[in-house]
């Protein structure tokens, strides 16, 4: 996997973007339950890189998480190997390059986990698979964003919504101009395609649409849904969604594909709309006239979180495993601990700009979490994050949140800031278990959903509202908490979960330190130089490599 710049127009503007092996998005990525994936980075930026993995839980091994806290980042023209198990998950998750705003630019793509063969389906087996990556875009690329923060102003309106990496069809000849090209997904009719949605922008809830046809609703994030019909849904920033959709109408013209802006003013926003064209094998014309609707509430979330808690999880189904996914009572479990992570709007400290977490900035540490403790790094980080907001002005630090092995922990996130925000938790996926207005207190407790909720990775909180999730953590590691508002994120709205098995000598519930590890910060002077391979040489030792993992993998299936 080769990250480098390429110049392309999506919006009409010639600007720099982050390709993946010359490709924007980048290639998806397939692979099988339980199967070991090796990916070898090559930085060709300018900058450092890390690739993250939202979503793929990295089971004994957040060394491969690819964030500042446990990785030290790829140095210009160096690669680095990452090597992980997909263990125990499906489902549809993305890539994406996690520094310094970098996903603003591109660097993403699809990572899709299918089923073991012999675990069955929840619904008839599709007749095409369809990736769909959606997101507001910047004609000013990551380093122009970045500065803008930086001197303390906001990012304002994007200059428009790309559905994969383009921009919109030109429905309407006032808004968009001429010469954009656009994405067509072609289809046949009668067949029904599993479309997998990741909305990877930068900060807008997008709307996504297909006019004249329902979503019926499979998965989201890595588990079977009940299966419901819904004629749009809300995908905010870092969410991915799996809808089954059948081609059942008579293909008298083409059909829009819709991604619009949420809660915003939709006048203004007008030109911040991603369009592309359903063509059917038999369609007898190009798509003409107006957009299907959106939701008519611009401004009332409570359609919309009516709808997220409308999503419900497939209790019956199997996932990974050949087991109900609904086996697992969390409903029924005690809860050892509860944080409350409270947002507000971005404030000034220490004369810069900054985004908190319970009135901590984050700073990322000079020498990663994971690192510093195997080579004993003192005061890399600190184990003080506050289990709740405590009254007193905010501040730059270091500090992460000492969690418990085995614990059962209940998080909730709430949301003074002015602005829809999304949580991820990388490491796990957590039961979405109430959603409200207002501030949280213990009596919206009995709002909670402790039977069939979903199961994800990332959740929304509606500006001046809150969001309640469980976790079972039983993944030893140090896992990121963000928000997926890379603005917010940039600025410091994260912290990290520290997770120790004092019990675990042998390396069984957490693996060592990976041999290629890089080396930075305090540990710099461990750091080997790299020897830079060339390209012909690479491309020879990558294909060998690809047939070795191949015939690994296969016999690896057989042994199952």
């Amino acid at each position: 996997m080769e990250l480098s710049y390429i110049t392309v127009s999506p919006l009409g503007v010639p600007q720099q973007v982050i390709a993946v092996n010359g490709k924007f998005p980048g290639p998806v990525i397939n692979v099988t339950t339980n199967y070991n994936v090796v990916v070898n980075v090559k930085n060709k930026l300018d900058e450092d890189l890390l690739i993250t993995w939202s979503g793929i839980q990295m089971r004994r091994s957040s060394w491969q998480d690819g964030v500042l806290g446990t990785n030290c980042p790829i140095p210009p023209k160096w690669n680095w190997t990452y090597q992980f198990q997909v263990k125990d998950q499906i489902g549809s998750f993305f890539y994406f390059p996690s520094l310094n705003m970098q996903r603003a630019s591109g660097g993403f793509g699809s990572f899709i986990v299918t089923n073991r063969k012999i675990i069955a389906l929840p619904f008839n087996t599709p007749d095409g698979d369809i990736v769909i990556m959606i997101g507001d875009w910047y004609t000013r690329n990551h380093t122009a964003l970045r500065k803008a923060l930086d001197n303390g102003k906001e990012l304002g309106m994007p200059d428009g919504v790309l559905i994969n990496g383009k921009g919109p069809y030109r429905y309407n000849n006032t808004l968009v101009p001429d010469g954009i090209e656009h994405e067509t997904i072609h289809v046949d009719p009668g067949k029904t395609y599993r479309i997998r949605v990741h909305n990877v922008g930068v900060s807008t809830c997008l709307n996504f649409r297909i006019q004249n046809h329902n979503l019926l609703l499979a998965e989201t994030e890595g588990y079977y849904t009940s299966q419901q019909n819904y004629t749009s849904m809300d995908i905010h920033v870092g969410q991915s969604y799996s809808f089954l959709v059948t081609m059942d109408q008579n293909a008298s013209s083409d059909y829009y594909i819709v991604a619009s802006a949420r809660f915003v003013n939709e006048s203004l926003w007008q030109r911040v709309t991603g369009v592309a064209v359903l063509h059917y094998s038999n369609s007898k014309g190009p798509v003409a006239g107006p957009l299907p609707d959106p939701p008519n509430d611009a401004f009332d979330t409570s359609y919309s979180l009516n709808q997220a808690m409308s999503i419900r999880q497939n209790v019956s189904a199997s996932g990974a495993r050949p087991n109900p996914q609904g086996s697992f009572h969390y409903g029924s479990i005690n809860v050892t601990d509860v944080y409350v992570l409270k947002s507000l709007p971005p404030t000034m400290i220490n004369g810069k700009l900054r985004a908190t977490y319970n009135g901590i900035s984050f700073v990322n540490p000079d020498t990663p979490i994971k690192l510093a403790d195997v080579f004993k790094v003192k005061g890399a980080y600190k184990l003080d994050f506050p289990s709740k907001p405590l009254d007193r002005p905010p501040t730059l630090d270091r500090s992460v949140i000492n969690a418990t092995y085995k614990g059962f922990i209940e998080i909730i996130l709430q949301n003074n800031d002015t602005v829809l925000q999304t949580f991820h938790l990388d490491g796990y996926s957590f039961f979405v278990v109430g959603m409200g207005y207002g501030e949280w207190t213990e009596n919206n407790r009995g709002s909670y959903n402790r039977w069939d909720a979903i199961s994800r990775s990332t959740v929304q909180v509606f500006a001046g509202g809150w969001t309640a999730v469980f976790v079972s953590l039983d993944n030893v590691g140090v896992w990121n908490l963000r928000t997926e508002n890379l603005d917010r994120w940039y600025l410091g709205q994260e912290t990290y979960m520290r997770i120790i098995n004092p019990e675990d000598s042998g390396n069984k519930t957490e693996l060592p330190v990976p041999d290629n590890a890089l080396y930075c910060g305090a540990l710099s002077r461990m750091q080997k130089p790299q020897k830079i391979t060339s390209s012909s040489n690479l491309l020879v030792c990558s294909k060998v490599f690809v047939v070795l993992f191949v015939m690994f993998s296969t016999m690896m299936s057989g042994l199952r």
